[in-house]
């Protein structure tokens, strides 16, 4: 949308880092990619995998080339913080379509914070437009949804997020969100005035094709 003024909030600390590192230097950011293409292999990947770095612009970079060539993009940590998806299929790392430079210009108008989303959401005021997209995984319309989310986004910071954008709401903030296609989850946001629209979605995160497919989420607004 490339808003001449933004507030990107995430909980996830090193996908902030790595807007940073695009928005302040996206050409170092472009030139190590390419020196991870050149080595990229499977042995290459597991070394890589476990290294550490202590400069931001090498975070960054290897966030990028892990999701890129990991199995499925998929992100996720181990209870010590330590990313541990295995390799995947894909070889690319520098992409057609990168456009790095694009992406900086549009971050210099976004100040990036890593914060829990109550406190950026209290920020708002009249006239803001305000986009949240929080954490959810549900392939059913039944409560294996809230027992499994238990592990990533309990059902009290659902019940929290609901408030803070109430709060929103009585500010005249535009809000549009996504969340799982869920009875509870509906019934939260029609108590408070908003429409809940669903839609359908591809899912490529399942270790067997034959459980992919096309599955519901909902867009709730207030507007």
């Amino acid at each position: 949308m490339s808003p001449k003024q933004a507030i990107l909030a995430d909980v996830n600390k090193d996908l902030i880092m790595t807007y940073r590192a695009i928005k302040n230097d996206w050409l170092k950011i472009q030139n190590r990619l390419a020196k991870h293409q050149k080595k990229h292999s499977k042995k290459y990947y597991y070394q890589e995998r476990n290294k550490k770095y202590s400069k931001n612009i090498d975070k960054a970079a290897q966030l990028i080339y892990l999701n890129r060539t990991c199995w499925n993009g998929l992100y996720r940590v181990n209870k010590n913080g330590v990313f541990n998806v295995p390799k995947g299929t894909k070889r690319k790392v520098v992409l057609k379509n990168d456009n790095f430079k694009a992406i900086s210009e549009v971050l210099k108008g976004a100040k990036l914070i890593h914060s829990d989303f109550e406190k950026v959401i209290a920020q708002t005021v009249e006239g803001d437009f305000l986009f949240v997209d929080p954490p959810y995984t549900i392939k059913h319309g039944n409560n294996g949804f809230i027992k499994y989310n238990e592990k990533i986004f309990k059902w009290k910071d659902q019940e929290r997020l609901c408030r803070s954008l109430a709060k929103a709401h009585k500010k005249k903030v535009k809000i549009f969100m996504t969340n799982a296609y869920h009875k509870d989850i509906r019934a939260l946001y029609k108590k408070i005035g908003f429409t809940c629209e669903p839609i359908t979605r591809a899912s490529v995160i399942a270790g067997k094709s034959s459980a992919r497919g096309k599955y519901k989420e909902l867009i709730i607004k207030n507007y």
